[in-house]
């Protein structure tokens, strides 16, 4: 049996497909028994970029996962969101947490300085006229942040800035470990995300190196295919438990209402 798949995507996303119906029917026919769909978190105006759910469509989000939890009692159905971390709105993030009794956050970077959604293959032109290791410090800087909020239950793609192979040739260590620490004293968990094996840089997120680094400092592991269509749900999870096993993890967690349960690794 396969671990709970914690992040993935819906229709109301506006770059992605199916409903959570589609995504429970194919967690159920691959025998993942737990999923938590994890939309892209409203802002306080719809305009703000053009890749995250309306506010308006709450309700209807939330009423597609009720469906699907009908349809599929078989699969356990988490409400959750991916939710950007953005210095000034911590604020706002209280008050989508406060909007319903939701089971986790995964708290994600994909904006630096400047408003550069670093991850956009439309832009690609500003990672050429930058110096990689700086943009990688601006990202860890803001993800650090993040773990240290305590906002989010779990952190997702950490080492997000490898997606196009733009990786500096400095040490990154150091970034990865004060981000750790913020996680650890946060106790926040991270992901093992499979998307990375579906983008250019062939890996997941995160690399082995800074898996081991996680492990050593005692945080704990979900695991998420970043799906963003039904046939992507529980996608290259036998390789990414075995990534977990690899670095010394025996365990990953589960969550409900935000209360974490350890639970032994298939």
């Amino acid at each position: 049996m396969l671990p709970p798949d914690y992040h993935m995507h819906t229709h109301l996303c506006h770059h992605a497909e199916g409903v959570p119906m589609d995504l429970a029917r194919q967690a159920s026919e691959m025998g993942i028994r737990e999923i938590g769909v994890s939309e892209h978190n409203p802002m306080p105006s719809d305009d703000f970029d053009q890749w995250r759910m309306y506010r308006s469509k709450l309700g209807e989000y939330l009423a597609n996962l009720e469906e699907a939890r009908r349809a599929f009692p078989n699969v356990t159905l988490r409400a959750a969101l991916e939710v950007d971390y953005l210095p000034g709105y911590e604020e706002w993030i209280r008050e989508l947490a406060s909007m319903h009794d939701w089971d986790y956050f995964i708290g994600s970077v994909h904006y630096i300085d400047g408003g550069w959604d670093i991850d956009n293959p439309n832009r690609l032109e500003e990672w050429r006229a930058r110096d990689v290791y700086d943009v990688w410090a601006a990202y860890f800087d803001r993800l650090t942040a993040a773990a240290a909020s305590g906002l989010f239950q779990i952190i997702g793609h950490a080492d997000l800035p490898k997606k196009f192979c733009f990786v500096p040739q400095r040490d990154c260590t150091s970034l990865f470990t004060r981000f750790l620490e913020a996680a650890a004293g946060s106790g926040t968990a991270i992901e093992i995300n499979t998307a990375g094996l579906r983008k250019e840089c062939r890996e997941m997120y995160p690399s082995p190196p800074f898996l081991r680094l996680a492990k050593a400092k005692g945080i704990e592991l979900t695991f998420g295919s970043d799906a963003h269509r039904p046939g992507e749900v529980g996608m290259n999870f036998p390789e990414a438990i075995a990534l977990a096993r690899s670095v010394g993890y025996t365990h990953s967690v589960r969550f409900e209402r935000r209360q974490r349960t350890r639970v032994p690794l298939p």
